[in-house]
């Protein structure tokens, strides 16, 4: 069940990729079986041979009764359901040497079960285990190397889904559904055979329920599972809500509507007890009907069977009946309706993993838009010039975001884009780093496509400083050297002083090994985005990408980082996002970008002479609204209302 509030059976959102998938438990075993394929005949080997030990106890109780006890010591070999002749010689003559040999015999199967169970279990938990870890670290594996546009498209509950419910659902099957299969298969026919052996006359009338009781878990099956479905749904639901009002939590409190949310709670909460009720109900029918059926086989197995030992044949019945053999008939009877009761929930657990390991195997097959040269070369960096060929992208074939652009920034040059929210700014610089790849045009570094080089290189090569800053569950250590792990802590102190956090860090209360919480919840805004800009420091890259680095700071604090960062890009290429113009003013080449296109190009004083949408956007921030022309402030507010209905479907792009 996902968090995310997913119902899987209605509204997949991988089902374009489940659909691509044919046989995908047949390639489960293929691809990731073989491997170990070992400890998955232990299994099978070590629970056939588990469960016909466990039948021969019945076997020697009626060999007991038939023979040892009435002291027919002659009559051992043949009241053993077949084999008798074999074992013959091996047989005590006496009475009490055959009785000591039935008692080694029980208790030997019950030793050596217990054995073959231990390694049944092994050979299952292994097998299951391994493909379980396999298949789970390669399907991140390939999710984190897919293209943004995935990643855009799904929410993070979804993914988790795949990673951890799809991936429990396969484990879960290869393990106890697969146990359940081999014991049902070994236990019916097995059973059956032993039945068969005895008296195929009696057999016919023990087994005469097992009909009814085929139909009658297929009809559960058929029934439950809708319901089951309907549970998972409204689970999810459940989740959701909770996840959603956790995670806003200031945002309720702040409104005064924790009633409010708690009768939300309670609706989504009451739609789950109806539904899970409602699959209780007929659950809670289906065993005591099973036993109604498993007891009028018994009661007719008893019935024919103890007429049958007393007063000869019954009816159209023919031959003779031991008292050891309708024990075993009795016994035997019980232990075969229970195996039949699991057909529905193995078949199930196998519908679940097989349309689990579809939605996986879709997302390994899934095609990486940004892929990479097989024959691809490092990038090699020695002025660091950055050259934008008339590039044009869209992150589909309908709308374009950024048209058109055409710059070249010199080796060790700073250039700023600046521009309206949803002006393609970020998408910019996002396809310098290949986050995505253009449509039409080239982008080179120093004379190579950044197409024609290694994508670990070209990543390796850029510091990028997000707008949205990201910390991991993990020191402030961790999180400054993130991608530089081999740093020491004097190379971490020293970019975090060239960062301005070293202070702050100082105060934390374990210093630099101070947790700060999933996500850096532990921290605020401006002191992340710090801790952001010392892991671009201590990476030293021969590129700087800053998006908005300094967003989430106060003035004060902006200004010392501002100092920071003019020492650091001094000689290395840097780009910078802005909407505080004042901290780019400095830059050489400024590019104002409106709508996908660059509108106008220059150094900050250029610009203002120009007195176009720099010298307007720079007016607004000087506090001159009152000056700014009407024409201006009509376009800001159509490019207002386009930028939050592009935010509604999750198209916002700065």
């Amino acid at each position: 069940m996902s968090g995310s509030g997913v119902d899987w059976e209605e509204d997949d959102p991988f089902e374009e990729q489940r659909e691509e998938i044919e046989n995908p438990m047949k390639r489960l075993f293929l691809e990731y079986g073989r491997d170990y394929a070992f400890p998955a005949i232990v299994g099978i080997l070590a629970s056939t041979v588990a469960r016909i030990l466990d039948l021969l106890p019945p076997i020697m109780l009626a060999v007991a009764l038939d023979a040892v006890f009435r002291n027919e010591v002659d009559s051992y070999a043949g009241a053993l359901p077949f084999g008798g002749g074999l074992v013959e010689p091996y047989i005590p003559a006496t009475q009490l040497g055959q009785f000591y040999l039935t008692i080694g015999v029980i208790a030997g199967a019950f030793f050596f079960g217990a054995t073959f169970h231990w390694l049944r279990n092994w050979g299952f938990n292994a097998f299951a285990q391994n493909i379980q870890h396999d298949i789970r670290t390669d399907t991140y594996d390939k999710m984190q190397r897919l293209n943004m546009d995935f990643f855009a498209d799904k929410q993070t509950g979804e993914m988790m889904s795949i990673l951890s419910n799809d991936v429990n659902r396969l484990e879960r099957f290869l393990n106890d559904g697969m146990n359940s299969l081999f014991r049902m298969a070994v236990m019916i026919v097995g059973i059956g055979v032993i039945l068969f052996a005895y008296n195929w006359q009696l057999a016919l009338v023990a087994l005469l329920p097992v009909p009814l009781i085929a139909g009658f878990t297929y009809l559960f099956v058929k029934i439950i599972q809708p319901k089951y479905a309907a549970v998972r749904s409204t689970v999810g639901k459940v989740n959701s809500r909770l996840e959603n009002n956790l995670g806003g939590i200031q945002v309720i409190k702040s409104s005064t509507t924790e009633e409010y949310e708690s009768e939300r709670v309670e609706d989504v909460s009451q739609d789950y007890f109806d539904a899970n009720w409602d699959a209780i109900e007929t659950r809670i029918k289906f065993f005591p009907g099973l036993r109604v059926l498993a007891g009028i086989g018994f009661v007719v197995t008893f019935l024919v069977g103890g007429l049958w030992v007393f007063q000869g044949p019954p009816g159209p019945f023919t031959g003779t009946l031991s008292e050891g053999e309708f024990v075993v008939f009795i016994l035997y009877t019980q232990r075969f309706i229970w195996p039949m009761a699991q057909f529905g929930q193995i078949i199930n657990m196998y519908q679940r993993a097989r349309a689990s390991s579809a939605r996986m195997f879709g997302l390994m097959d899934e095609p990486n838009l940004v892929g990479e040269n097989p024959d691809a070369a490092d990038l090699e960096v020695s002025a660091g010039r950055v050259e934008y060929d008339r590039v044009t992208f869209g992150y589909d074939d309908e709308e374009t975001i950024v048209d058109d652009i055409d710059f070249t920034v010199a080796g060790g040059e700073t250039l700023a884009l600046v521009g309206p929210t949803g002006a393609g700014k970020s998408t910019v610089l996002k396809l310098l780093l290949r986050m995505y790849d253009v449509d039409e045009g080239a982008i080179t570094v120093d004379g190579q496509d950044i197409r024609d080089v290694t994508l670990e290189s070209l990543r390796d090569s850029i510091g990028y400083v997000s707008q949205d800053t990201f910390l991991f569950y993990g020191t402030v250590e961790e999180n400054i050297k993130y991608g530089t792990f081999d740093a020491d802590r004097e190379d971490v102190v020293e970019a975090a002083k060239m960062a301005e956090a070293h202070d702050f860090i100082q105060n934390l209360p374990d210093g630099y090994d101070t947790e700060v919480g999933e996500r850096g919840v532990k921290l605020s805004g401006g002191q992340r985005q710090r801790i952001s800009i010392a892991r671009a420091i201590l990476k030293d890259p021969d590129i700087l990408v800053l998006d908005e680095a300094t967003s989430d700071v106060d003035t004060e604090t902006e200004m010392l980082i501002q100092r920071s960062i003019d020492e650091l890009a001094e000689d290395r290429t840097t780009f910078a996002i802005a909407h505080r113009l004042s901290t780019i003013r400095d830059a050489d080449q400024i590019l104002v970008l409106e709508d996908g296109e660059i509108v106008e190009r220059g150094t900050h004083g250029e610009l203002l002479e120009n007195e176009g949408l720099y010298s307007h956007l720079w007016g607004v921030q000087a506090g001159e609204i009152d000056e700014l022309p009407q024409e201006f402030i009509e376009r800001a507010q159509r490019r207002q209302a386009r930028t939050e209905v592009d935010a509604d479907v999750g198209d916002d792009d700065d």
